[in-house]
Order: C-alpha cells, then structure tokens, then sequence
C-alpha cells in the first residue's frame, strides 16, 4: 500500500474518534459544506491546514453531498526550504495543490505596529481573491478548538469584550464569498498525534518577523501562546474547563450581561431596568 493511503487510513480509523468523528461534526453541526459548493482548501504548510486538506478530500470521496475542491497554497514569501517542504508534504499526501505567489512578507517584514495583523488581512484577501479566480464560493481555513478557546480567552483579558472565532463568516469585502472553519472542533493535541503517529514533519509558522523574534527569543511573548500556557494550567485543574470556555460564548444568558452590541446598536441593562421590574410586579400581582 501506499504510504499516502495508510496515513489517510489512520484518520478514520486509529483517529476516527478524536480527528475524523470531530470534523465530520463541526462541518454537519454549523452547516459548512452544502451542495454545489466549490471550495479552495487553503494550505499554509502547517499541520492543521495539511490534515484538512485530508479530511476535506475524504469527504469529497465519499459524502452524499456534491461539492468540489481546490486545494491552494499561497506563497507569501517563503524560504526556498519552505516552499520545498510544502511541495514535498503535498505530494507525499497526494493533495494537488495549487500554488501562486505574492509579496506579502516584504510588504510588512519592517512595519512597526502590528506586522503579524496586517500580514493575516493580507494573506485573507489574496486568498479569496485566488478562490474566486477558480470559481470557488468558499475558502477553507484550518483553525481548529484550541484556537477558539485562545480567541475567546485573549479577548476577555487583552480586548475587555467577549467574542469568538466564528466557524464561518460570510466575506464583507468579496461579495458572495464565505469563510468556513471545518477543524472546529478538532483539538491540537490530536492533530499533533497525528502527525507524530505518522511521521510527519510541517513547517511552522514562516513569516520573516516570527523567525526575527525566535533568534531573540521573544516569540515566547506572544499573547497566543500565551494563552496556550494558561490554559494548560485550566486543564492541570479540571478536564472541563476547555469545553466550558467553548460553550460559555455559545449559552449566554443576556439577563445578566450589563451591556452589549451588535455593531449597529448597543444595550445597556439599564435601558429597560425598571420596565423589567413592572414586569415582575404584573406576574405576581403586585401594585
């Protein structure tokens, strides 16, 4: 057998509880993927983007639902080594991908405020810009939960909001285009069994800053892995507390929030404190 077709192999069966049953779920639960739909799997090079890739195109294979696939990979500037990595990845997994090129490290390799923000807005339209070129309605992304505990933790403490990284997004500057998440639900730590189990090796992240900063030893400082340090001092703790960050932003009980918006209009609990309180009187009879 092929060695790509034993590690396609491992992800429904050795991992089809922690990697494949959970996939399947976040693409079913949030309504993902639909007939006719054309996706561009976007692949950075990473492990989660590589893994779904794969399971994107065993769902191809076999779903009931008709949709197609591209599968590209943008190149922002990497390193020769990185772009060979990639390419080798790509062919030892048998996922055909599409590569084209653009200049985005150089663009912010030397802004001051900021770099890693601005290169994601960039990435993000280049990419639907190459989706739409190939006829594709959506654009795949390989966040996966540990990156949307993350999200919702570094909003609370650095951003003094609640918010989350939403499993799809409909695009406000390409019209017609949406952003879906389908690893969603998928943990890191089993993507990173996954990769171990089958020997693989992917490139981190690639960008000209980040490398700076490990020379110096100052990517330990970001506010994300930050994040990953404190919530596995959560998990020393309790088990749950992972799945109870996920579902706190998806039970929210609105009576007890003192304020909040919707980008159009913003609520104050004041603003109807005392008609609430009429209410109360009405219900049990009071004058």
């Amino acid at each position: 057998m092929e060695r790509y077709r034993e590690i396609e192999r491992t992800i429904i069966t050795t991992y089809r509880k922690s990697i494949w049953k959970r996939f399947i779920s976040g693409v079913n639960k949030y309504k993902l993927i639909n007939e006719g739909d054309k996706i561009a799997v976007c692949i950075s090079g990473g492990k989660d983007s590589m893994l779904m890739a794969k399971c994107v195109q065993e769902m191809h294979r076999h779903c009931v639902v008709k949709f197609d696939v591209e599968y590209i990979v943008m190149d922002p500037g990497y390193n020769p080594a990185n772009r060979r990595k990639i390419e080798e990845n790509a062919a030892l997994l048998n996922v055909p991908i599409h590569i084209f090129e653009t200049n985005i490290f150089n663009s912010v390799v030397n802004v001051g405020d900021h770099p890693c923000y601005l290169c994601a807005r960039m990435r993000r339209g280049y990419l639907y810009k190459e989706a739409q070129k190939l006829g594709c309605n959506k654009i795949a992304l390989g966040h996966h939960f540990d990156d949307v505990i993350e999200t919702i933790l570094m909003g609370m403490l650095y951003g003094a909001q609640i918010q989350t990284m939403m499993p799809k997004l409909h695009s406000t500057n390409h019209p017609g285009m949406e952003l879906i998440r389908p690893m969603y639900m998928v943990r890191e730590k089993d993507i990173i069994a996954w990769a171990n189990r089958n020997e693989l090796e992917f490139i981190q992240c690639a960008c000209r800053f980040t490398e700076s900063c490990a020379e110096k030893g100052g990517i330990g400082e970001s506010k994300r892995l930050e994040m990953k340090e404190l919530i596995k001092q959560f998990r020393r703790t309790s088990p749950y507390i992972e799945k109870n960050i996920f579902n706190s932003v998806q039970n929210v009980n609105l009576t007890t929030i003192i304020g909040y918006h919707d980008n159009d209009t913003e609520y104050n609990f004041l603003d109807d404190y005392d008609e609430r309180l009429e209410k109360i009187k009405r219900e049990h009879g009071i004058k």
